[in-house]
C-alpha cells in the first residue's frame, strides 16, 4: 500500500494559515507523514510539537537556502547550507534531506557541471555520514516551472549518484517533473529504482493533484509499487479546491 506524505508548504495552506496546524489537518486526513522546504523558515519547536502530539513521520526538508552546486565558486556556501539543514533534520527526525543543482552554466560544457555535481556531493555525503539521513538529488523540469535548471535528465540524475557512489547520496524521482520532460519511467528507472529514495507526485498539466490534469499518474505509482518501492509518495501539488477533496483519489 502507497505511503502519501503532504507537501504542507501548498496542501492545507488556505485551510491551516497556522504552519504547524498543517500536520494536525494532515493527520486528521489520514496521510502518514509530511514534508516542507526550508526548514530555516519554520517555527521548529511548534513543528516538532506538533508532530510529537500526532505521531506523523517528518519525510524530508529541503536543503536550504539552495545554491548553484554547478558552480565550484559556490561549494562552500552549498556544505554550509548541508550542515545547517542536517541539524534541522535531525531536531525533526527528517531521514531525507533534498538536493538541487541550481541552473546550468551558460558557456561551461555540461561534462564540467557534472564533474563539479559528482564532486560536491561526495564532499556533502562525508558531512551526513553516520547521520542517517540521506541526501536526495532532485532533477526538474526545465519547461515549465525552472526554466535554465541543470538538471532535468532522471536517467543523467542517476549517472551522478552512481559516480558518487556514496550511500548518503539517492535520487528524488519526481514524477509530475519527469513527465513534463516526456520520460517514461519504465525507460529512466528500470534496473535502477534501488537509487531512489524518495518520490513526489503531482499531475500535469498544471501540477494540481492526481486526476486534475492528464498524466497516466496511477500508472506510474503502480509501476514503483510493482517493482518494490516502499518509500514515501510526497504530495507535492497545488489542490485546484479544498486540499480535502484534493486528496479524493486515494480513496
Amino acid at each position: 500500500m502507497t505511503k502519501y506524505s503532504a507537501c504542507i508548504e501548498w496542501l492545507f495552506e488556505k485551510e491551516a494559515p497556522v504552519f504547524a496546524d498543517r500536520i494536525r489537518a494532515a493527520r486528521a486526513a489520514g496521510l502518514s507523514g509530511i514534508e516542507f522546504w526550508d526548514a530555516s523558515t519554520k517555527d521548529l519547536d511548534a513543528v516538532r510539537a506538533a508532530l510529537d502530539e500526532t505521531g506523523l513521520s517528518m519525510v524530508g526538508i529541503l536543503c536550504a537556502p539552495m545554491r548553484q552546486i554547478t558552480d565550484p565558486e559556490m561549494h562552500p556556501l552549498f556544505l554550509e547550507s548541508v550542515r545547517a539543514s542536517l541539524l534541522a533534520a535531525l531536531r525533526l527526525g527528517a531521514p531525507v534531506m533534498v538536493v538541487t543543482t541550481g541552473d546550468e552554466r551558460p558557456g561551461i560544457p555540461r561534462s564540467v557541471q557534472h564533474a563539479a555535481l559528482v564532486k560536491v556531493l561526495r564532499e556533502a555525503a562525508d558531512i551526513v555520514k553516520g547521520s542517517g539521513v540521506t541526501l536526495a538529488l532532485e532533477p526538474l523540469n526545465d519547461r515549465v516551472d525552472h526554466p535554465g535548471y541543470y538538471l532535468t535528465s532522471t536517467v543523467e540524475g542517476l549517472d551522478i549518484i552512481d559516480e558518487v557512489d556514496r550511500p548518503e547520496v539517492k535520487l528524488l524521482y519526481d514524477i509530475y517533473h519527469s513527465a513534463m520532460m516526456g520520460e517514461h519511467i519504465e525507460d529512466v528507472l528500470d534496473g535502477r529504482l534501488d537509487r531512489v529514495v524518495h518520490a513526489h507526485l503531482a499531475d500535469t498539466q498544471g501540477r494540481g493533484e492526481p486526476g486534475s490534469g492528464n498524466m497516466d499518474w496511477r500508472a506510474r505509482l503502480d509501476w514503483l509499487a510493482d517493482h518494490g518501492y516502499q518509500g514515501f509518495v510526497g504530495l507535492e501539488y497545488r489542490p485546484t479546491g479544498s486540499t480535502e477533496d484534493s486528496l479524493g483519489f486515494m480513496r
